[in-house]
C-alpha cells in the first residue's frame, strides 16, 4: 500500500464527519420585546435576537414591509405607527443561516381613544357566581382584547358593534385581580387603542387570598388566547441545542486543521518515497559491473 493510502482514508473520514456535523439545520435564535411588544407610541423598545455564543452575524428584520439590520437587536427610541407590525430574527455561522425565530408581533398601542371597561352585574361577585365584563369602544372596532394583570396572554373577541362580551363562568379565586381592554380594527391588527381604565374584580366569601391566574377553560371556547404576548424579561435561548451545535462547529474546524496536516504529511512522505526510490535506481547502476571491454 502506497503512503498515500492511509492519507486518502483519515480525508474521507473527516469529510464523511464534517458533513454528518452539516447535516441538520442550525437551531433557531429568540427573539424578544423589553419591557414588552405593547410599546404605547412616543415610547422605547428594544427588540433583542438572542443565540448561541460566537455569531457571525446576526440579522433582524421587520416583515411587510421588509427591511433588515444585520445586528443582534434594534433600538426604536420614539415608537410611531410605521414600527408596528411582524418581526423576526436569524442567525449566520460560516456559510450556513439558522432557522428563523418566532415572529414576534409589535404592538403600538394609545393610536385611538380608549374603550371602557365594565363589569354586569358588579364588579363584586360571590364565588360561584358569573360575571361579564364588557369592553365598549367608541369607535367601530371589530376586533377586543381583555388583559388580566399576572396572566400569560390576553383573551380575544372579535366583534362588529362597538362592544366586546368576556363572560366568566362560575367565578373562583383565580379571577380576582385587575383587567384591562384595548380595541382595534381587524385591517389594522397591530395598531390598538390606548388601554381602559383599570378594572378591579373582587370575589367575596372566600377564604383564601387568590394565588392563581385565571385558566383558558374559565372561559368560553369562543376565548381563546392571542399569540400577541408580551415577552416575559430574561427570556433564555435553547443554549442546549446552541451548546451542542458550537461542539460540533469546533469538531468541524479541528477537522479540517487535521485533514489540511494530513495532506501535507501525505505529499511530503509521496515526495520522500519518490526520491528514495530514484536514489536506489541510482545506487542499483553505479553498482552493476562494467561489461568487458572487446578484445583487439
Amino acid at each position: 500500500m502506497s503512503p498515500a493510502s492511509p492519507t486518502f482514508f483519515c480525508i474521507g473520514l473527516c469529510v464523511l464527519q464534517v458533513i454528518q456535523t452539516q447535516s441538520g439545520p442550525l437551531p433557531k435564535p429568540s427573539l424578544q420585546a423589553q419591557p414588552s411588544s405593547l410599546v404605547p407610541l412616543g415610547q422605547s423598545v428594544i427588540l433583542r435576537c438572542q443565540g448561541p455564543p460566537d455569531v457571525d452575524l446576526y440579522r433582524l428584520e421587520k416583515l411587510k414591509p421588509e427591511k433588515y439590520e444585520d445586528q443582534d437587536f434594534l433600538f426604536i427610541p420614539t415608537m410611531e405607527r410605521s414600527n408596528a407590525g411582524r418581526y423576526r430574527c436569524s442567525y449566520q455561522n460560516g456559510s450556513h443561516w439558522s432557522l428563523p425565530s418566532d415572529q414576534l408581533e409589535l404592538i403600538a398601542t394609545g393610536v385611538y381613544a380608549k374603550p371602557s371597561l365594565s363589569a354586569h352585574p358588579s364588579s363584586a361577585v360571590p364565588q360561584g357566581r358569573d360575571v361579564t365584563l364588557k369592553c365598549q369602544s367608541p369607535y367601530s372596532f371589530d376586533e377586543f382584547v381583555l388583559y388580566k394583570e399576572g396572566d400569560t396572554g390576553p383573551y380575544k373577541r372579535p366583534e362588529k358593534w362597538y362592544r366586546a362580551n368576556f363572560p366568566i363562568i362560575t367565578v373562583t379565586a383565580a379571577h380576582s385581580g385587575t383587567y384591562r381592554c384595548y380595541s382595534f380594527s381587524s385591517s389594522s391588527p397591530y395598531l390598538w387603542s390606548a388601554p381602559s381604565d383599570p378594572l378591579v374584580l373582587v370575589v367575596t366569601g372566600l377564604s383564601a387570598t387568590p394565588s392563581q391566574v385565571p385558566t383558558e377553560e374559565s372561559f368560553p371556547v369562543t376565548e381563546k388566547p392571542m399569540n400577541i404576548t408580551a415577552s416575559p424579561e430574561g427570556l433564555s435561548p435553547p443554549f442546549g441545542f446552541a451548546h451542542q451545535h458550537y461542539a460540533k462547529g469546533n469538531l468541524v474546524r479541528i477537522c479540517l486543521g487535521a485533514t489540511i496536516i494530513i495532506i501535507l504529511l501525505g505529499l511530503l512522505a509521496e515526495d520522500w518515497h519518490s526520491r528514495k526510490k530514484c536514489l536506489q535506481h541510482r545506487m542499483r547502476a553505479l553498482q552493476r559491473p562494467l561489461p568487458p571491454l572487446p578484445l583487439a
